[in-house]
């Protein structure tokens, strides 16, 4: 536009005789005036409902054509009507037989009734200076080793509240199979404690279990551990996921997903934990010491259902799960690996490439994941772009996709706080939408591929869940793999009884020193 609003300015008349400066209007910076989030809103409303807006002229089109009918044409129509009777019956037959095969081959809507998330009780929280201590005095590390170990904690992003198992509280720790187990069954026993009270499902009325716990995998099985305790029915389908790393939990639900598309009226119950007691690092190799900075004591239980009766009570419907495998990569299936160090002590091992090889992967299921809930609006943004960069210029600024107007809340897996950085800055996310998953590393710390439930349970908790809303769960696991789970809250969440942020969740959120 032209000059800025209110200068002055001389107008020559015929002859060059001058007259009187006069102030213009200022002229509306539309810029400012006009703002462009709702132009954008604008836009993806008009592509959204596209469709429905070139049907309603058709619509109205008909109804005038047929309100102007008199009764000759309609007893017309049902002379021609009569003469066409087979032709008649067979679009009726094909419309049937179509519906009903459409009825009986779409997928069964999965509900999730309930879930629960294990608190462990106060004495087995572990502070900074205690971590450090008690690192000390086990005589395994050198001064260079203490020393990375507390910078990686103070930047961790972990409180100091987070849990430790009893096996690592003494002095030296006791790491051995019978604490192991006791670790084990103290997390799956209370989580799943906790589900059947707040669900009101009898054990019996299990028909489908998952497991998942990467590290620790003793025979008889952590599932058979938990039939035995419950007492769980003996054709139950049961199953034992391990080695599958952080990402594991959404692997256990598109499993139980796929379960309960074959077995009818059937409960589904997946168990979401990890086990420190037998999995704690006590050499020096710095890539293998990370862990044992952020990983703390946590896990999950989650009720799914396909019965129909079921979508009254139920929190959430499952909408789509999107896994990506990257293991074909000798570089991902390297970038996450246990192995002994040189003194022969055994540990799971970072590399450094470790955060590019997400990125890899993350970029892989998004694009996976972004045509089945980004609006078309978006998509054609994105595929313009790309059509123009291939066509026209290769330094054409990609169009990162608004994943925002496709989720109303984010539960990135919490394993550590360089990954929610990322994820933050690369998706365009607000500080609000990775609230859950940073006070989840604060408050719980890596519970492995039981986080995404405690974030879940954060958003419960501060009262943000309402009826229609879309979570997206992300996690990241060994192999390498990333995960995706969308869920949809049938009603206004709030948290369930004894939740993980009952007592506390006023304090948060909570700020983070860098």
């Amino acid at each position: 536009m032209g000059g800025g609003g209110g200068e002055t300015q001389t107008d020559n008349g015929v002859g060059g005789i001058q007259v009187q400066e006069r102030r213009r209007l200022p002229l509306p910076d539309f810029l400012q005036s006009v703002n462009l989030k709702y132009v954008k809103l604008g836009y993806h409303c008009l592509m959204t409902h596209l469709l429905t807006l070139c049907l309603i002229p058709l619509i109205l089109i008909s109804l005038i054509e047929a309100s102007q009918m008199n009764p000759e044409d309609v007893h017309q129509l049902w002379i021609h009507l009569q003469y066409n009777l087979v032709s008649v019956i067979t679009c009726s037959a094909v419309l049937v037989f179509g519906s009903t095969v459409y009825i009986m081959t779409r997928p069964r809507p999965i509900y999730l009734v309930d879930y629960s998330c294990y608190r462990p009780p106060e004495h087995l929280q572990v502070k900074y200076h205690q971590f450090m201590e008690h690192s000390r005095l086990t005589g395994d590390f050198d001064d260079s080793s203490l020393e990375f170990q507390r910078k990686i904690l103070e930047r961790s992003g972990l409180g100091e509240e987070t849990y430790l198992p009893e096996a690592m509280h003494s002095i030296p720790p006791k790491p051995s199979m019978a604490a192991a187990r006791e670790e084990a069954e103290q997390v799956m026993f209370g989580a799943l404690d906790a589900l059947f009270k707040n669900t009101g499902i009898k054990p019996k009325d299990i028909g489908v279990l998952v497991v998942n716990c990467s590290l620790f995998n003793p025979t008889p099985s952590l599932s058979a551990m938990i039939v035995n305790k419950y007492k769980l029915r003996g054709n139950i389908r049961s199953f034992n996921l391990g080695g599958m790393g952080c990402s594991a939990g959404v692997i256990a639900v598109d499993l139980a997903k796929d379960m309960l598309q074959v077995h009818r009226n059937t409960y589904a119950v997946v168990v979401s934990t990890e086990n420190i007691t037998q999995n704690w690092y006590f050499g020096n190799k710095k890539s293998m010491l990370i862990p044992n900075c952020l990983f703390r004591v946590g896990g999950s239980a989650v009720l799914l259902s396909n019965k129909s009766v079921d979508k009254r009570r139920a929190k959430y419907k499952l909408v789509h799960v999107v896994r990506t495998h990257k293991g074909s990569d000798d570089k991902a299936f390297n970038c996450v690996y246990q192995e002994q160090d040189d003194a022969g002590k055994v540990g799971v091992s970072l590399s450094k490439d470790l955060m590019a090889i997400a990125g890899g992967a993350l970029k892989t299921n998004i694009t996976t994941l972004g045509p089945l809930v980004l609006p078309i609006s978006e998509q054609l943004l994105f595929f313009s772009t790309l059509v123009m960069k291939k066509l026209f210029n290769n330094k054409v600024k990609p169009y990162i996709p608004d994943f925002k107007l496709a989720f109303d809340h984010f539960c990135i897996h919490a394993g550590g706080r360089a990954v929610i950085d990322e994820l933050e800055k690369n998706l365009q996310l607000l500080p609000l939408h990775v609230e859950a998953s940073r006070m989840t590393l604060h408050r719980f710390g890596n519970t492995s591929s039981s986080s995404i439930w405690y974030e879940l349970a954060y958003i419960e908790a501060k009262g943000r869940m309402r009826k229609g809303n879309r979570v997206w769960q992300i996690a990241f696991g060994s192999g390498f793999k990333c995960n995706s789970a969308v869920w949809q809250a049938l009603q206004n969440v709030k948290q369930s009884p004894k939740g993980p942020w009952e007592d506390c969740v006023d304090r948060y959120p909570v700020q983070i020193v860098t």
